[in-house]
Order: C-alpha cells, then sequence, then structure tokens
C-alpha cells in the first residue's frame, strides 16, 4: 500500500531518535556531572535540543514539493562545498580526536560534512535523472559528477576524516549503481579507489596501528597504555560481553564511568549491548532493518529517478554507516570514527539524518 513506506520510515526513525536520547542520557548522566557544577542532563538536553530541531526540519521538507527539492540540488551542492571547506581555514576550524573537520563559532560546533551528504544524495539525484538518457558517455557522466565529488571528498580528507570519506564514496556508488550507470565504469573506479585507500592506510602511523589492532587483539605501546590502539575497542567488548542476553539494567553501565573512549558517540551500541543485553542490540538492528526496508520499498515503487537514486543513496548512508559503525564496536572493523545514526550524540549528525527523511513527502513521491 501506499502508506507503508510512510510508516516503515516514520516509525523506525522516530524511534531510533527516542532511543538514542534515552542512551546518550544514560552513558552521560555521570561524566557529564563528574563532580562539576555542570547539570548530568546537560548533554542530553543539548541533543533533545537538536532532536527537535531535526523533526521540525523533517515535517518541513514534507510540505515541499520534488520539483523544489530539484531546483534546489545545485545550491545545496554549492554550500555544502563551501562549508566541508571552511574547517581548513586557520581559526576556523576546530579539531576532534585528530579530525579537522569540525567548525566552531562561539559555543556552536558543528561538522558540516554531515551535511555534505544531504546534499551529495540529492545532487547525483537531480544530475542522474537529467542524464537518464546519456549515461553510456564518459564525458556526460565525468561532468560534472567528477570534479564536485572530488571537490567534497578532497575537502573531508584534508581534514583527515576518512571515515566520513569513506561513507560519502558507499553513498555515492550505490546512488550511481541506482541511476543506471554502466557497471564497466564502476570497475574502472573501484582500482583507483582501493589503492588510495590502501595509500591513505599505510601512510597514517595511527590508521595503520588501528588495523593492526583488529587482527592482533592488542597494539602494545607502553605499560601505562598496555592495550594501546585497542583499548576502546577492547572495553566496547568488554561492555556487550558484560552485558549478556538482557543487559545489566538502564543506567547500570560500568564502561561509561570513563574506562570506554566515546561511549555516548561513536561507541554507543557498546552501551546498548551492555544495559539491555543481545536481545536490545538486536532490537536497534531491527529498527534499521525496518527503516531500510521502507526506503527500499520506496525507491522500488517510485516512478521518480531523482526520488530513485536519492532514497537509494540515503540508504547507502544511513543503513551502511550503521553497519560500519557496529562491525567496529564488535571488532569485525578497525575503528574508523563513525557514529551510528540518529542514535549517537552528536547535532549536526542529527540534524543532517533528519533532514532528508522526510516521510510525509516520499509517502506521496511514491504514488507516482
Amino acid at each position: 500500500m501506499p502508506l507503508t513506506s510512510y510508516c516503515l520510515i516514520l516509525t523506525s526513525s522516530v524511534a531510533l531518535v527516542v532511543t538514542g536520547l534515552i542512551m546518550v542520557l544514560s552513558a552521560t548522566s555521570i561524566t557529564s556531572y563528574d563532580g562539576t557544577p555542570t547539570s548530568s542532563y546537560s548533554v542530553f538536553f543539548r541533543q533533545a535540543t537538536f532532536a527537535t530541531a531535526g523533526i521540525a526540519a523533517m515535517f518541513l521538507l514534507a510540505s515541499v514539493s520534488v520539483q523544489f527539492l530539484r531546483r534546489m540540488a545545485w545550491p545545496a551542492i554549492v554550500v555544502s562545498i563551501g562549508l566541508v571547506a571552511l574547517p581548513l581555514i586557520p581559526g576556523v576550524g576546530h579539531t576532534v580526536n585528530g579530525s579537522t573537520n569540525w567548525v566552531q563559532i562561539g559555543p556552536i560546533q558543528g561538522q558540516p560534512s554531515e551535511l555534505a551528504k544531504v546534499a551529495v544524495a540529492l545532487w547525483l539525484g537531480m544530475i542522474l535523472a537529467r542524464k537518464a538518457d546519456r549515461l553510456d558517455s564518459f564525458r556526460e557522466l565525468a561532468v560534472p559528477i567528477v570534479p564536485v565529488l572530488g571537490a567534497v571528498l578532497a575537502c573531508v580528507l584534508a581534514g583527515g576524516d576518512l571515515g566520513t570519506s569513506l561513507i560519502l564514496i558507499m553513498l555515492s556508488l550505490v546512488a550511481l549503481f541506482t541511476g543506471d550507470v554502466p557497471l564497466r565504469y564502476f570497475a574502472a573506479a573501484l582500482v583507483p579507489l582501493a589503492a588510495g585507500l590502501g595509500l591513505l592506510i599505510v601512510t597514517s602511523p595511527y590508521r595503520l596501528a588501528r588495523v593492526r589492532a583488529m587482527f592482533t587483539g592488542q597494539d602494545v605501546v607502553s605499560d601505562a597504555d598496555a592495550l594501546g590502539q585497542h583499548w576502546q575497542s577492547s572495553h566496547g567488548l568488554y561492555a556487550l560481553a558484560s552485558g549478556g542476553w538482557t543487559g545489566v539494567g538502564l543506567g547500570a553501565s560500568r564502561e561509561k564511568w570513563s574506562w570506554l573512549p566515546e561511549a555516548h558517540n561513536d561507541f554507543i551500541f557498546a552501551i546498548i549491548g551492555e544495559e539491555l543485553g543481545l536481545l536490545g542490540g538486536c532490537v536497534v538492528i531491527g529498527l534499521f532493518a525496518v527503516l531500510g526496508t521502507g526506503l527500499v520499498l520506496l525507491a522500488h515503487r517510485s516512478q521518480d529517478r531523482l526520488v530513485q537514486v536519492t532514497t537509494m543513496g540515503v540508504f547507502a548512508w544511513v543503513i551502511g554507516q550503521a553497519a560500519v559503525n557496529i562491525g567496529v564496536v564488535t571488532t569485525l572493523l578497525p575503528v574508523i570514527g563513525v557514529p551510528l545514526p540518529f542514535v549517537s550524540y552528536g547535532g549536526s549528525a542529527l540534524v543532517g539524518s533528519l533532514i532528508l527523511d522526510p516521510p510525509m513527502r516520499v509517502a506521496g513521491s511514491s504514488r507516482a
């Protein structure tokens, strides 16, 4: 039925946001206070503010037409390139955990690359819909896709954020595949992409150490840092292991007492597993599966190429990033540094995820 996609996308998105708010409060209630006058609810209130703004923007965009979004694609990508270039300006960019992809203006801090994901998904949908009958020509395909995507990736990589770059590449590849780009172009692109990824890893000591830690289980640096690069992953596994089937109870995590770095952000799934157990973790994974199903149904039902490409780009972004995050927490992947969509703490990431997830608009588009 036409409302199936609407119901699946809306209910799963809201459920994930609510789950994220609860877990962010649990994961930060101790470290937010930490013996200082700061309230234990300070981080939670900030996340709740961004969630409210994101949901309001989601329903606002639900009222606009696909034609309006098509007209906004070029302005959005131009603005996003300017935004991802801002952190490279001395005095404007802000470094967090080795990544200079943040902008801080007074007390407000944000990551422009999160909003760039929105712009890239929408822009690729518009371009591939416009060039649908000319994709066999390499020139038609390469211009302007290669320079525009290259500019976005170059700015993000210049800031040292390989994780976000990988998500952008994943988003772009799935969008291009959905747009019926000939497979021979994928074969030509994957080789240099793989070579570039390998070069970025072997030329970066901390990235190489993280990859080595994934295979060795330990990367000893000194007696004071016995777990080395694997400290975060090991404590993430400790949290999952101690949770068992049903968890130690909501709010009863031990790892959140400053043992697990980024417990409220990249490793919030470990806290979910510790407090809510395997069953709680499976519920979160199930919600992402429901969201992914809704997005696939929408893309399959719509006759508009922009809606199809953009929707599958969002699918690759949200579901792919969730899979990467959970893979990192369970040590199936090296520590990359990407949040769990809708759940992890982070205002720009949460708002970015909600902006391109307007359920009423996509439900209307699915009837086309």
